[in-house]
């Protein structure tokens, strides 16, 4: 049975249509790039998956059950680090932490921060610093170790690297890989948002690329065993590099066809 399954999923805003005919069959421990250029509703498509946003049309089912609300299940990794300024990094953390392991004492829960804390990389004093006295690196990082503190099966990350500098962005991605990756059996699903086509390539098992007005998959293609090519060896990947000009012409041609329809408009 699948992880997930989406059939003919569609969502508007008042009466403009944002998504149509969405459908996919992801299996458990599958990191899924939704791929595609701003604007086209990849994000969308994360919020109805997180159960912030109702479909308009069709159904989604995870685990076989249909979504319909946000759940302990998943957990989100957002562009803008999500964490509040008032609160020390450890409390942020213990708070999400507590609204799901009611039973677990404080303690067990800041031992499971710190573990996780330098899973990502970042020293335990960390935990007493304000959001304020952190990078945009570290900040991004206190919230992947949030979403891996949770243990949810599913992961949900909406451009998560999205705001960092080129040197930090591959360290993410580099770490966040290596962290699913090395879960062999029990590894998350995760559906990751970019427009990123080398980071789609670099990171994922499947990539679906999305669409503009209304989005619709317009490609789909799994990647096996090849995201285990690492960054070095990418560009030197025959196949890697013929499928990274095959994504990068369907989005030429998707945003060419974009601009014709909005000039047609004027």
């Amino acid at each position: 049975m699948s992880k997930i399954t989406v059939r003919d999923v569609s969502f508007a805003y008042k009466t403009t249509p944002i998504l149509e005919q969405i459908n996919m069959d992801i299996a458990s421990g599958d990191f899924v790039c939704l791929l595609g250029q701003s604007g086209c509703g990849k994000s969308t498509f994360l919020r109805l998956m997180a159960g912030l946003e109702i479909p308009s049309g069709g159904e989604i089912l995870v685990d076989g059950e249909p979504l319909l609300e946000s759940g302990a299940d998943r957990s989100m990794v957002f562009q803008d680090y999500s964490l509040f300024p008032w609160f020390t990094t450890g409390k942020n953390l213990l708070l999400a932490l507590k609204q799901k392991y009611h039973r677990k004492s404080k303690k067990e829960l800041v031992e499971k921060i710190r573990y996780y804390l330098n899973e990502v990389g970042l020293s335990q004093d960390v935990y007493d610093k304000y959001p304020n006295e952190l990078s945009g690196g570290m900040r991004q990082r206190c919230a992947i170790c949030r979403a891996f503190a949770l243990d949810t099966s599913l992961m949900l990350m909406d451009e998560p690297f999205g705001a960092l500098d080129a040197v930090n962005r591959a360290r993410l991605q580099d770490m966040i890989h290596a962290m699913w990756a090395k879960k062999g059996q029990d590894r998350k699903t995760v559906l990751f948002v970019t427009h990123d086509v080398e980071e789609a390539l670099l990171l994922s098992t499947r990539i679906f690329l999305f669409g503009t007005s209304p989005s619709k998959i317009i490609y789909s293609c799994e990647l096996k065993d090849k995201h285990l090519i690492n960054r070095n060896a990418l560009f030197e990947n025959h196949e890697m590099m013929e499928l990274r000009n095959t994504l990068l012409h369907i989005l030429n041609k998707d945003i060419e066809a974009k601009i014709k329809n909005e000039e047609q408009k004027l």
